[in-house]
């Protein structure tokens, strides 16, 4: 069965184009990540996949139904997991969840929610006033919300956003048993791409409102990025003729004494230690490594295509 149907999504803001011809299919029990650099379009996607915003062009249906045409039934099947902290600061945890069960009609929910409240540490917070909890704490509480109505779609977005790393395991633990008891399907935008490499068994790369890379994890793994050759010199420098192979990221790796090299496989490892030494320098450290996502993600963003 399919979970989210997306076809050919469009929307604009004032000329601004956010989205460009949006297409995904996503089956129900995955777990897929979206992913992409601040002003891909994320949010304009998820925000239309739940009803806040209608596109100019094309549609999104969840478990067949239309998001616009058919609304109701869309949201019914749908939990989303904002990215801000929105709450009420007039109720009570418990009071929260009762008021969200009724916002989809549901009475007498109380077994649910205290399951949901003690897979997210929330129980012996219960009673406490929302307004009272720390920042980690409502995030934890607008995780349950999206869940209170057993909906067999979640999307999270941003979820673990500055919050400790006890929120983070405690979370994963529990979305990661709906995935694979219940059969959720799991839709995650994160900057942290480790968990998403850790996570999501199907990943879309959003740039500049475009899809620009889909497919299994495993297979980005095998085909974009191949290994890594991080070396640290003692002494000397890396030639100018192997500068090409230098990786560029955010930690700035490839300035000082430590560089990371691109290599496709370990036959080309060899004919590099063979020029370093050639040109004098002293290697202190080596580590032949797989690329992770994170590579994957900055090679694909530089490229703008798979």
């Amino acid at each position: 069965m399919t979970a989210i149907q997306i076809n050919s999504v469009e929307k604009s803001y004032k000329g601004f184009k956010a989205l460009k011809g949006v297409s995904l299919t996503i089956e129900q029990g995955e777990f897929f990540g979206l992913l992409g650099p601040n002003g891909a379009g994320k949010t304009t996607l998820i925000s239309t996949i739940a009803g806040l915003i209608r596109p100019d062009v094309g549609s999104v249906q969840i478990h067949g139904h239309d998001v616009v045409t058919d609304f109701r039934e869309a949201r019914r099947k749908l939990g989303v997991v904002p990215q801000e902290l929105v709450f009420d600061p007039f109720f009570t945890v418990r009071e929260t969840l009762r008021l969200q069960s009724g916002y989809f009609g549901i009475k007498n929910n109380d077994k649910w929610i205290d399951e949901v409240m003690e897979n997210l540490d929330l129980t012996n917070k219960a009673d406490v006033n929302m307004r009272a909890l720390s920042g980690g704490m409502k995030r934890r509480v607008l995780v349950a919300q999206a869940l209170v109505h057993k909906p067999p779609v979640i999307v999270l977005d941003e979820p673990t956003a500055g919050v400790d790393v006890e929120l983070r395991q405690t979370l994963w633990k529990f979305i990661s048993r709906l995935n694979r008891e219940g059969g959720h399907t799991v839709v995650l935008t994160t900057h942290y791409l480790e968990e998403a490499q850790a996570m999501c068994q199907r990943v879309a790369m959003l740039k500049s409102g475009q899809v620009v890379a889909l497919d299994t994890m495993s297979a980005l793994l095998r085909r974009v990025s191949g290994s890594q050759l991080i070396v640290h010199l003692k002494s000397g420098a890396l030639p100018a003729d192997l500068r090409h192979l230098v990786s560029h990221d955010e930690h700035g790796n490839g300035t000082g004494n430590k560089y990371i090299l691109r290599v496709n496989d370990y036959s080309e490892v060899e004919p590099i230690l063979s020029r370093l030494r050639e040109s004098g320098a002293v290697i202190d450290e080596m580590q032949l490594q797989q690329a992770d996502l994170e590579d994957i993600f900055i090679q694909i963003m530089e490229k703008g295509a798979l």
